[in-house]
């Protein structure tokens, strides 16, 4: 340790002392204050001397993922989705048992290599006893969500980083782990907590129906549209009709203090309906939640059951017992080479990496833009290539058919229905992709059973009692703002989660690099033969601002091609809508530095928590008038973390104040 390295652990140490003595907290909240309590005075630790945590060896860690199997396998796919939702790089999302010891970890190769000079690396012990107050440690200890800000871990060579951490539970209600964001930054402490607060519940569930799939689940809230969702109870009721499990919802709503109050209650003495009953009105009602009541309140909640999902038809039996050979995508078929705009190949690199992982990819942009043509890239480039591409545009069915679109009916389901039943779309996408589009026209009605078959992987058909395996992967689009649709309550903010594991921003035809070739490449296409355009009509395509994006490019193109019978396509030949106003377009185009940055400030291809984050950095830098010295300070962050954060968010400082 250099001079000016224990200078500075020096000076952390003297302010946990005067903590911990002097009873002078300031600042520091109580849960860290009553973990440096621990540290010196239980665990004997030593503020002023450099900690490394333990590190396992393999043998060890080994062992301890074996007997946690299967919390990691419920929660890796879970992780990986949340650390796309961060969106920084400059974090890592982990997963700890009750010893503190490091089981799973999602973080970019860099931010890994970096972190693990300082310990943070699967197999090794972050407890509080061990490296002192952490996220992660001092989560298990309170047993509560906790956030560690930089200054104030115990050990000095911990404070650049902050940490928050919440608590996963058993379906015992025993403490089984500890789920931790670690980055550079405090500006997503809050929105970090929140998210790993859902991600831990998205687990647990996973884990009460792991453990008990020979029970019926028994979904209920006071509020039929929550069924579904993340704030819902679920029951796992044996066929005898006695509760066997519950998850924390469920406890609050029946005001249960643990699971051992409800556990071998029978179900019609908790609620006015049997098991039996409660099954086949579920399916009577095409699984949408119906009412009935506690037996001693008369509280009304809404419920729905299901069949156990051992019941359920293998993905091996429907395929006559031979697994599905997939093909992987060779190196030189990789679909970005169908895209000529740098930024729009350069996302679909990213977008083919997460659909190899089934994680869900949600397309941003206008209307036309190439939203399915993006989705078919994927598709193709994807190991369920040799499956189906579904597209479904859930803006042009009526209501009242879109559910039977997507779950298929039985025989005989509703008057009018064919006779053999029909297979719904997602049916249809089993082993394949399935694409969603205008997802955020979806009815409210819909949207809950969606994201029951996201978690479930199984449908079932209008008028049907048994539940299908499916396996697919899925790609979501919308020309609307997503967000703003849930702000509204026009769309569920948890299937907005769910949906979004990478957020993909497709650039308007008028914003596209490869305009020009892709011009040529349609009206190539249109024409069937090679044709030239004039200047003055190339100067009007390349400057119109084309709102109906390339369904409006290829529909002018294909009229004019036919009304041009050489070889050369000029203004006449173009629709006189589309000459109108073309001096003032090429103005624009060429003029106002202002409205330019603000273009450029649209297509930075930041996902929402970015460009909040984005907006944050500016409103403080201008508070500040652009000094990045009191910015740093304010955040308690260092220069060069600042300098790299503005850069990442395209910020620039050639700013006068």
């Amino acid at each position: 340790m250099n001079a000016r390295t224990a200078c500075g652990a020096n000076g952390h140490a003297h302010r946990i002392y005067e903590v911990v003595d002097r009873g002078s907290r300031g600042e520091t909240s109580e849960l860290v204050a009553n973990s440096w309590v621990r540290c010196l005075k239980d665990y004997r630790l030593d503020p002023s001397r450099p900690s490394r945590p333990q590190v396992l060896d393999k043998a060890s860690l080994a062992e301890r993922c074996t007997r946690s199997a299967d919390l990691i396998d419920c929660a890796k796919l879970e992780m990986t989705t949340l650390y796309q939702q961060l969106g920084d790089p400059e974090l890592a999302v982990v997963l700890v048992d009750t010893d503190g010891v490091i089981l799973h970890m999602v973080a970019s190769p860099d931010f890994s290599h970096d972190v693990s000079r300082m310990g943070l690396r699967v197999g090794a012990v972050w407890s509080e006893a061990e490296v002192g107050t952490n996220g992660m440690g001092t989560c298990l200890v309170a047993g509560e969500p906790v956030a560690v800000r930089q200054h104030e871990h115990f050990f000095a060579e911990f404070t650049n980083l902050t940490c928050s951490a919440v608590p996963i539970f058993d379906p015992e209600g025993k403490l089984a782990a500890a789920l931790d964001v670690t980055s550079r930054s405090q500006l997503m402490q809050q929105h970090s907590l929140v998210l790993l607060g859902m991600t831990a519940q998205m687990i647990e569930n996973r884990l009460l129906d792991r453990r008990y799939r020979d029970a019926f689940p028994v979904h209920f809230h006071s509020r039929p549209e929550f069924v579904y969702t993340l704030h819902e109870g679920v029951l796992q009721v044996g066929h005898d009709g006695e509760i066997q499990a519950a998850n924390r919802s469920a406890l609050f709503q029946l005001g249960a203090r643990s699971v051992e109050e409800v556990r071998g209650k029978r179900l019609d003495e908790v609620f006015q309906t049997t098991l039996d009953e409660i099954v086949r009105r579920s399916a009577k009602s095409s699984f949408h939640p119906v009412p009935t009541f506690r037996t001693q309140s008369a509280n009304r909640f809404f419920m729905v059951a299901q069949e156990p999902p051992s019941r359920s038809t293998t993905a091996v039996e429907r395929g006559g017992g031979k697994p599905t050979a997939v093909r992987l995508r060779p190196a030189d078929e990789s679909p970005r080479a169908q895209f000529g705009d740098a930024r729009l190949s350069s996302q679909l690199a990213l977008a083919a990496k997460v659909i190899d992982r089934r994680i869900p990819v949600l397309l941003h942009g206008e209307t036309g833009s190439g939203k399915e043509i993006f989705a078919r890239a994927l598709h193709q480039g994807s190991p369920y290539c040799n499956g189906a591409f579904v597209a479904v545009n859930c803006a042009s069915l009526p209501e009242g058919l879109i559910e039977s679109e997507l779950f298929g009916y039985r025989a005989g389901a509703f008057t009018g229905a064919q006779r053999a039943g029909r297979r719904g779309k997602i049916a249809q996408a089993d082993r394949g992709t399935l694409f969603l589009d205008e997802i955020g026209d979806m009815p409210l009605s819909l949207q809950a059973r969606l994201l029951r078959v996201l978690d479930e992987r199984q449908i079932t058909p209008l008028g049907s009692e048994d539940c299908i395996p499916v396996d697919f992967q899925l790609i979501s689009a919308s020309h609307r703002n997503l967000p703003e649709r849930v702000a509204e309550g026009l769309f569920r903010e948890d299937l907005y989660f769910r949906l979004s594991g990478l957020e993909v921003d497709l650039p308007p035809l008028r914003d596209r690099g490869d305009k020009r070739a892709l011009i040529q490449a349609i009206l190539d296409d249109e024409a069937g033969r090679a044709m030239r355009l004039a200047p003055e009509a190339d100067a009007l395509l390349m400057s119109h601002p084309w709102p109906g994006n390339l369904r409006q490019l290829r529909h002018v193109l294909r009229t004019a091609t036919v009304l041009c019978d050489g070889d050369v396509l000029s203004l006449l030949h173009l629709p006189p809508s589309l000459r109108v106003g073309l001096q003032p377009a090429l103005e624009r185009e060429c003029g106002d530095d202002a409205a330019a940055e603000v273009a450029a400030e649209e297509t930075l291809a930041l996902n929402p928590i970015q460009a909040n984050e984005r907006k944050v950095l500016l409103r403080l830098l201008e508070e500040h008038r652009w000094n990045v010295s009191n910015v740093a300070k304010t955040l308690d962050v260092s220069r060069n973390t600042l300098y790299r954060k503005l850069h990442k968010l395209h910020i620039p400082l050639s700013h006068n104040s």
